[in-house]
């Protein structure tokens, strides 16, 4: 076992980090993690802080490799936004960790996750601290590309840049039914499913919930055949999206509201109540943030859908476009879905299918905008629609 043994199907990455570990001279202040979601860019991140502080250079045994990898480490903090954005709260954490020189491990590790969420303000200050680096400290960034609409160039030309790919189903299906108990045969399915990403693979084989929501998706297409059903599809992506960052807000807002309560002494007696009454401020800002994360929440959920949904039009535009040739059978991204992929190749066509994936694409840049989504779903499942049948 060593702190490698979570990356699927990176092979070349394990082999970069590992060699930086090892070398001095292959080291540097700062990383920059890219790859498609699920392909473990975090997951890099915080293998290569625990093989950095590891006496051994990672076993995964020792008390660093294991308190870095279950978030505990002193000297490794990571940096998560909640919000749609990283606040400047956030920010300002982040240099007041980094101007530290490490307690217990050899380095100071700060690991920023969706650095591709930084505000101009944020990636200014983050810039700043790179290009005058304090000893010790390794910053490393995760971002889904080297896109300058994702991370600024400036920053990118400060950073290592480690480019992790999607990993194959077979091993992402290997690692679900070795390591995770998974029947083989779910676990090929999820594989299969998950669009390479391995903690999606992991939760549609473990939780049915997750199973049936991706079926709801993917039966929409076919169902859009009058604007009532458009609109109808709408509303049931929307609230599907909603009530499931309800459920995943709803335990974590209770949690934080009654530990903030509690530091303030609300429902105290005494000199206490003066202290609480002080602290409305800090609750109406803790009120803030949750809607922000909820917010984002929903909004991430409703990519996901969306992703399905350009997933299974693609695999309609290389059927219809692989009619008549002899290339054999084309892979498909939803495999389990292939009667209906064939389905919209029959009755969209190629281009239909092409036109389809563009309005998908439309819709994530009009939610990413700030578009009300109830609006900018239901421009897109009109767009969706089918034509009528007449064969």
């Amino acid at each position: 076992m060593t702190v490698w043994d979570g990356l699927v199907g990176q092979d070349d990455v394990v082999a970069i980090l590992r060699g930086a570990v090892e070398d001095p001279t292959a080291m540097t202040h700062a990383w920059l993690f890219t790859g498609p979601p699920g392909s473990g860019r975090s997951v890099a991140a915080r293998a290569f802080a625990a093989a950095l502080q590891c006496p051994e250079g990672g076993d995964g045994t020792c008390h660093a490799c294991r308190t870095v990898l279950a978030g505990t480490h002193a000297d490794v903090q990571t940096v998560i936004p909640e919000g749609l954005s990283l606040g400047v709260a956030d920010v300002r954490e982040i240099v007041r960790i980094a101007g530290r020189a490490p307690s217990q491990g050899r380095w100071q590790v700060i690991i920023i996750e969706d650095a591709d969420r930084m505000p101009e303000r944020a990636a200014n200050t983050v810039l700043k601290m790179l290009e005058e680096p304090p000893p010790r400290t390794v910053f490393m960034l995760c971002t889904p590309s080297l896109h300058p609409d994702d991370i600024m160039v400036t920053i990118r030309s400060r950073c290592r840049v480690v480019a992790l790919r999607t990993p194959r189903a077979e091993a992402i299906a290997d690692v679900l039914a070795r390591r995770d108990g998974v029947d083989p045969a779910m676990a090929a399915w999820a594989a299969a499913a998950s669009g390479g990403h391995v903690g999606r693979a992991r939760r549609l084989a473990r939780d049915e919930g997750a199973r049936l929501s991706r079926k709801a998706v993917l039966d929409v297409p076919l169902s859009l055949v009058s604007l009532a059903a458009c609109l109808t599809a709408a509303d049931d992506l929307v609230a599907a999206a909603k009530e499931e960052s309800d459920q995943a807000t709803a335990a974590l807002d209770g949690v934080e509201t009654e530990a903030v309560k509690a530091s303030l002494g609300v429902g105290a007696r005494g000199p206490g109540v003066a202290a609480a009454s002080r602290g409305a401020g800090q609750l109406k800002e803790l009120e803030k943030r949750q809607k922000s994360r909820a917010t984002r929440m929903g909004r991430d959920s409703l990519d996901r859908a969306l992703v399905d949904l350009a997933a299974l039009y693609r695999d309609a535009l290389v059927l219809a476009a692989a009619r008549g040739s002899d290339i054999g059978p084309p892979a498909l991204a939803h495999p389990d879905r292939r009667a209906d992929a064939e389905e919209l190749a029959a009755r969209v066509g190629a281009e239909g299918a092409l036109r389809r994936i563009d309005a998908v694409l439309a819709c994530r840049t009009a939610l990413d905008q700030n578009v009300k989504p109830q609006f900018a779903v239901e421009a897109l499942t009109v767009a969706l629609r089918l034509p009528v049948d007449r064969r």
